[in-house]
């Protein structure tokens, strides 16, 4: 089990991120960003599970600039609140929450280098970091919703970067990533039969075949280049 801690960004904001520690001495630092949900008990769960792989993790609260205590389930009610949460975020002046992921990559720093995963809406913010933010060494974005867009497209990765969609998605054209694999040959992606959402297993997109490789995937491309 992990416990909250308290970050502050470079303009001053402070926000709550949730911490999950290794039984040992940590092997590196994870940053794992939420869903639209918030830290909610998936991501908490997600992120002890690379506690329990030797990773010092930190999973920030991304809507803290727009609300504080957010954790959502998945229902239709949810996944509107949730949008309507990532409107706002993404509509704050630059850099934004971006703020809020970089001191989260400066705290888990304590542990060595840093890897970075996330999922959905934290999957695109995943892709941000690692063409924008400081202090990364990989990068592993599962299904970022936009991440195929012409301007997310555009942007060039500055560390090595994992990349992980459905081809079930309804949210992300398979055309659009088949256009970002051309665009982006350094980035490792992988494809999987299975829905947006497959690795959360609250959700009745999950997919046990496709999360269980997905993540095995992971923790080998994070023991690469964590070291």
């Amino acid at each position: 089990m992990g416990q909250l801690t308290q970050l502050q960004a470079a303009d001053g904001f402070e926000s709550p991120a949730y911490v999950a520690q290794p039984a040992g001495k940590p092997k590196a630092g994870v940053v794992v960003v939420p869903e639209i949900f918030g830290v909610n008990s998936h991501i908490r769960s997600v992120a002890d599970g690379y506690a329990a792989e030797g990773y010092f993790v930190v999973a920030p609260s991304t809507f803290h600039r727009v609300k504080p205590g957010v954790e959502l389930g998945y229902s239709p009610d949810d996944m509107n609140a949730g949008f309507a949460l990532k409107t706002a975020v993404e509509a704050l002046p630059a850099p934004g929450v971006l703020q809020d992921l970089l001191a989260a990559i400066e705290h888990a720093a304590q542990a060595g280098t840093v890897g970075i995963v996330g999922y959905c809406w934290g999957g695109l913010l995943t892709w941000r970091a690692a063409c924008t933010l400081n202090g990364l060494a990989a990068a592993a974005p599962y299904y970022g919703g936009g991440m195929t867009t012409p301007d997310e497209v555009a942007r060039v990765p500055a560390v090595p970067v994992l990349a992980h969609f459905g081809d079930q998605d309804h949210w992300i054209s398979l055309e659009s990533v088949e256009a970002f694999q051309k665009a982006h040959p350094d980035v490792e992606v992988h494809i999987y039969h299975a829905n947006h959402g497959f690795n959360c297993d609250q959700r009745a997109s999950y997919d046990a075949e496709a999360c269980k490789l997905a993540r095995e995937r992971t923790l080998a491309f994070f023991a690469k280049h964590l070291t």
